[in-house]
């Protein structure tokens, strides 16, 4: 054998091996291939079950979203009606107070002219109904009258004019 056939063969055995090496790699690459396309088979049926659930979810959640809107707009429409009642109810706290302040103003009115013009029906009226409710009745069958005591009727008029209002007075709070 002469160097040219020894190369010759070597080449050839070279060439064998190549084949054999490249033959395996595609085998390999080929199963690679085979994995990846079952891989993408089933992550198409993946697809295709997740995106049918999301359709049925946005038409769940669509109807969610118009009844709780039908909703919102039924409560905004009861309580618009309620409006009304709840300035009432502030217009009666208002009045309140002011009566409150009127009889206030009576009543000092009554306390600083008290005296100068006892002649006057109301006024008796008010001096007679104040003693009595302030001294106790005697226990007789004969009713008598009561005498009249500037001084028990001034003096408790002026506490009626002394005294603070309450802290609600005029007020309404709703919890």
């Amino acid at each position: 054998m002469s160097i040219g056939s020894i190369a010759a063969l070597i080449a050839a055995i070279a060439f064998v091996v190549l084949v054999v090496y490249l033959c395996l790699s595609f085998t390999k690459v080929n199963k690679i291939l085979d994995q990846v396309q079952q891989t993408v088979t089933r992550l198409n049926t993946t697809i295709d079950v997740v995106t049918k659930d999301v359709d049925n979810l946005s038409i769940e959640v669509e109807s969610l979203l118009n009844k709780t809107n039908t909703l919102v707009d039924d409560l905004n429409q009861k309580l618009e009606k309620t409006d009304p009642i709840f300035s009432a109810i502030g217009d009666v706290g208002v009045s309140v107070s002011e009566l409150n302040h009127s009889t206030k103003q009576m009543t000092n009115n009554l306390v600083s002219g008290f005296g100068k013009s006892p002649s006057s029906a109301v006024r008796r009226f008010f001096t007679r109904t104040a003693v009595s409710h302030l001294k106790p009745k005697a226990k007789k069958s004969v009713p008598q009258e009561q005498p009249t005591d500037e001084r028990v009727v001034t003096s408790h008029l002026e506490s009626v004019t002394q005294a603070k209002p309450s802290a609600t007075a005029g007020e309404i709070k709703i919890n």
